[in-house]
């Protein structure tokens, strides 16, 4: 991760969160609390297949470059999301 970046894991932080070594780095380490929702998940899938939530997919892109993704999404010019592929 380059100077500047962010570090965002869902792990709870424990004595070996890593943010003293990010901070040494240049780098910013978070916790983000992910709750899962069943009912809210619901929610959305039928909103996706009632076709009243649709996604803007800009790009696909081989997890293998990933880094062309981060470019992708950092020059601002694209429209859609950018959907890792694992294929």
């Amino acid at each position: 991760m380059r100077p500047g970046g962010t570090l965002v894991s869902i792990v709870p932080p424990d004595e070996t969160f890593p943010a003293d070594r990010a901070r040494a780095a240049g780098v910013r380490a978070v916790f983000m609390l992910v709750e899962p929702d069943q009912a809210a998940l619901r929610a959305v899938a039928s909103l996706v297949d009632s076709g009243r939530l649709r996604v803007e997919v800009g790009a696909v892109v081989p997890l293998e470059e990933a880094s062309r993704a981060h470019a992708l999404g950092e020059g601002g010019r694209t429209r859609g999301k950018i959907v890792p592929s694992l294929t």
